[in-house]
């Protein structure tokens, strides 16, 4: 059975008396364990796909399925509980609370969901040794480096152990070791705990890593390798 499925999925943006098809009839599979990069040019639809994935737009036509839940039949409340337990996001802008500290940005997930305080810490002092973060805990967003923050919004995006990370342009914001140090992390996090990611982006480097490329064009599905 696959963690994701898309069964000829199109998204229709209105464009004043036009529309814009930024997604169109596209159909894929995607199993627990993947490494897998959506590619593709600016426009070519990766980044609405992956919101599709990740239960923040609902397709025009078609069924998006994860882990077993119908996404376009859900309703809002449902889909934000979905978002809460099953998906962990990484964005390019890191989306760290400011005024939190490092540890209380990365066990925010975790109080939603209820988690006790103790518990939550454990669970990022961990996430923290094997994240090369210790000693961080208790640094704000702005005294750390833009390679920290995104390993702090990848313990956020672990922290609740999801069924899927999604990361949109994760290395967009970084230089050129600092991604490399990055994507050997995840690519790490996946082989030895066999999480599951799915990236969007454009970058050559993420692309190298990946284990699957879905090359996206038009909204369109160019191939797939």
């Amino acid at each position: 059975m696959s963690l994701i499925e898309l069964k000829s999925v199109s998204k229709i943006y209105p464009l004043g008396n036009q529309q814009v098809v930024a997604v169109a009839n596209l159909s894929l599979k995607i199993k627990a364990g993947e490494f897998t990069v959506l590619a593709g040019p600016s426009g070519s639809g990766k980044t609405t796909l992956l919101n599709l994935i990740g239960c923040l737009d609902q397709p025009s036509e078609g069924e998006v399925w994860l882990d077993g839940h119908n996404v376009g039949k859900e309703e809002a409340k449902q889909l934000a509980k979905l978002r809460l337990n099953k998906i962990g996001f990484i964005f390019q802008s890191y989306n760290l609370i400011p005024v939190l500290t490092a540890a209380e940005n990365a066990e925010f997930t975790l109080m939603l969901l209820g988690i006790d305080k103790v518990k939550r810490r454990q669970r990022i002092v961990e996430l923290f040794a094997e994240l090369g973060l210790q000693g961080l805990e208790d640094r704000n967003p702005s005294d750390l480096s833009g390679g920290q923050q995104q390993r702090v919004a990848i313990a956020r995006a672990m922290a609740a152990q999801p069924a899927v990370i999604l990361a949109d342009e994760p290395t967009a914001s970084l230089d050129l070791q600092t991604s490399e140090d990055l994507l050997a992390l995840m690519q790490r996090l996946n082989e030895t705990q066999g999480v599951t990611f799915v990236f969007s982006s454009h970058d050559p480097l993420v692309i190298s890593h990946a284990r699957r490329v879905v090359s996206l064009r038009d909204g369109c599905l160019e191939s797939d390798r």
